[in-house]
């Protein structure tokens, strides 16, 4: 199943969203600075913060590009304090 994600570095105090179709393997390859030139090879303590289950590699990209448009820490953080937002962009970035 793909999936888009937001992760959290407790030591660069950030965020990062993307999408996969295998979350698990994904953090594993953020952590191991796999991604050499990426935004996340700044650090090696990535936790899972947000993941949302979506039926296609499509919609999940589209769940991603929304949230990055928001350009929103607490958006991001009301993601999870908040499951009916989820929803919500669920339903705006339905095919």
């Amino acid at each position: 199943m793909p999936f888009c994600y937001i992760i959290y570095s407790p030591q660069l105090d950030s965020y990062y969203t993307g999408s996969c179709a295998n979350f698990d393997l994904r953090l594993k390859a953020h952590n191991s600075k796999k991604y050499a030139s990426s935004y996340t090879s700044k650090s090696d303590d990535w936790e899972r913060f947000l993941v949302i289950q979506t039926e296609t590699n499509k919609h999940a990209l589209q769940i991603e590009r929304k949230i990055k448009q928001m350009k929103s820490r607490v958006f991001i953080e009301n993601l999870k304090k908040y499951p009916e937002l989820v929803d919500k962009i669920k339903k705006q970035t339905c095919i």
